[in-house]
């Protein structure tokens, strides 16, 4: 916050933000027959797009078995539970959002 010379406070509205670095995940090199989780967020248009990348990537790579789980809302986190679920069950994941 500053004060200009009329007197009016001027706030910055960028504001900060404070995360802790935590390193990626491995990246495989190949989804050839790998188990793939795929989350729907529950956006309109996020499992039309889901789905249509799993046939691109399907159609590319060559995709094992593939479970779709659903988050509660797309303005929530998902469950501790479910991500535990979805990260023994899966290979790699797939998430996306879409409006």
């Amino acid at each position: 916050m500053s004060n200009l010379n009329s007197g009016q406070r001027v706030y910055d509205p960028r504001g900060a933000v404070e995360a802790e670095a935590r390193p990626i995940a491995a990246r495989v090199s190949a989804l050839k027959g790998l188990k793939v989780g795929v989350l729907d967020n529950t956006k309109w248009n996020g499992r039309r797009f889901l789905e249509k990348t799993l046939s691109l990537l399907a159609a590319e790579e060559g995709l094992g078995e593939v479970t779709f789980y659903k988050k509660e809302s797309f303005s929530k986190n998902a469950a501790p539970e479910l991500i535990g679920q979805i990260a023994a069950a899966s290979d790699v994941v797939i998430t996306a959002i879409g409006d």
